[in-house]
């Protein structure tokens, strides 16, 4: 099913200590910046990251891309970080940001399939699986253009092996009508969970080089996991400027701007999504119940570009003409996580990778610009290009204030080869953000 709307996904936090709300009236897209003008950069550091990854053969072509943190109910110092390494599939990290488990993209469990490709990755809790519930890790295969499912193991970092498959077969494409066009990678990609209180768990995954975004309802079953009830929609590609012209955001051609980053406010049922070259929208739960809003614009929103096929790349056809955009995000507008507050306060994250930094955003209103910060190394290099990111407000660990881990590409310092494609994971405690912030 194919609705013509602006935005929409969404993301599910790992602890639920609050009750639902009512969802806030949307407004229309309208191109806001956020509300909250220019701020300083604060600066946060880290000494805690992942093992590299090495995009390379020897490396088994592992690209870190996006974190998901599950919190042990009992023991926190047991939690893990489930992450996704593209075609070097998923690895597992324990709280002090050792590995404990690298899983192969395996082919997905389908007549036609063949090995995965795993995008981005988030965490669906209490699921029915062989008459037990289990918390499941929900993975995008952009090269199978469907769901994977992964049992985690009720020991987390003490289990021999915390992640399990349960992936049920023959599941559906997401986007394709046939492996034919599967092969064409406009795939699975963004992804997150949602677990409504009123029942059911639904996963909105991201079209690659689309405006398209799927929901899917997660199912259970002798099998395993898998999904139903795929339905499509697609938001704005082009945009209506005050100067009377209408913005394409430049792209090579057959792309459309696509999004990546996805996250929802469980509370309200309010989906954030990024859309890479635009900015970060809100768009209500469920699907086509009310107007979008351009929550915050990237910098050069409005500029108009033209597209060079020998470098690849898109330059102004003005260099000195105005911009339309924000102040706080830097294309490409990246991960989106929400850490949640008492009642309905709380912080939208978004990962501003074209400048190294990260945006922060009042859950509630108008969802106003709280400042940028950026992360640097303490004894690590510091934390650049980032991708994907995930927050806890519970404690993890040592960091009893939550957790933020983030994509860090590249990845470089003492114990990385230079010559090699690295990639990585950062630990920040969230406190430290709060505190430079000076956020509740």
């Amino acid at each position: 099913m194919r609705r013509r709307l602006a935005g929409l996904p969404a993301a599910l936090l790992l602890v639920s200590l609050l009750a639902p709300v009512a969802a806030p009236a949307s407004a229309v897209a309208d191109g806001a910046d956020g509300g909250g003008g220019r701020h300083r950069t604060a600066t946060v550091t880290t000494s805690v990251e992942t093992p590299p990854l090495y995009d390379d053969e020897a490396g088994g072509n592992a690209s870190g891309d996006d974190p998901a943190i599950w919190v042990h109910p009992d023991d926190s110092e047991r939690s893990i970080v489930v992450a996704t390494a593209k075609e070097g599939g998923l690895r597992v990290y324990d709280v002090a940001a050792a590995e404990l488990q690298s899983v192969a993209a395996t082919p997905a469990p389908r007549a036609d399939g063949v090995p995965g490709r795993f995008n981005n990755v988030d965490i669906a809790y209490d699921l029915d699986v062989a008459g037990e519930p289990t918390d499941v890790a929900v993975v995008s295969d952009r090269y199978n253009d469907q769901i994977r499912f992964f049992a985690i193991d009720p020991a987390g970092a003490d289990a021999g092996a915390p992640l399990t498959e349960t992936t049920a077969p023959e599941l559906e494409f997401l986007f394709s009508p046939d492996r034919e066009t599967v092969a064409e990678d406009q795939t699975a990609y963004g992804l997150a969970v949602y677990q409504p209180r009123r029942g059911g768990t639904y996963a909105v995954v991201t079209q690659e080089g689309s405006t398209t975004i799927a929901t899917a309802r997660l199912t259970t079953g002798p099998d395993g996991v898998g999904y139903t009830d795929v339905e499509h929609l697609e938001i704005p590609g082009e945009f209506r400027l005050p100067d009377g012209t209408t913005w394409v955001p430049c792209e090579e051609p057959g792309v459309e701007p696509q999004l990546e980053g996805v996250a929802v406010d469980r509370r309200t049922g309010t989906l954030y999504a990024t859309q890479e070259d635009v900015g970060l929208w809100r768009v209500p739960l469920p699907l086509g119940s009310g107007e979008p809003r351009l929550v915050d614009k990237v910098k050069d929103f409005g500029v108009h570009d033209a597209y060079d096929p020998e470098t690849e790349e898109c330059a102004p056809v003005d260099p000195d003409a105005p911009s339309y955009g924000g102040a706080n995000l830097t294309a490409d507008a990246e991960g989106v996580d929400i850490w949640y507050g008492p009642g309905r306060t709380g912080y939208v994250i978004v990962s501003s990778q074209g400048d190294d930094t990260y945006g922060v955003y009042a859950l509630t209103g108008r969802n106003r610009s709280l400042g940028t910060f950026r992360v640097a190394g303490d004894g690590v290099d510091d934390v650049n290009g980032s991708d994907g990111l995930a927050v806890s407000n519970a404690p993890v660990g040592e960091y009893e204030s939550g957790l933020l881990v983030t994509h860090d590409e590249p990845e470089t310092g003492p114990d990385v080869d230079p010559d090699r494609d690295a990639t990585g994971f950062s630990y920040v405690p969230w406190g430290d953000v709060a505190e430079a912030l000076h956020l509740r």
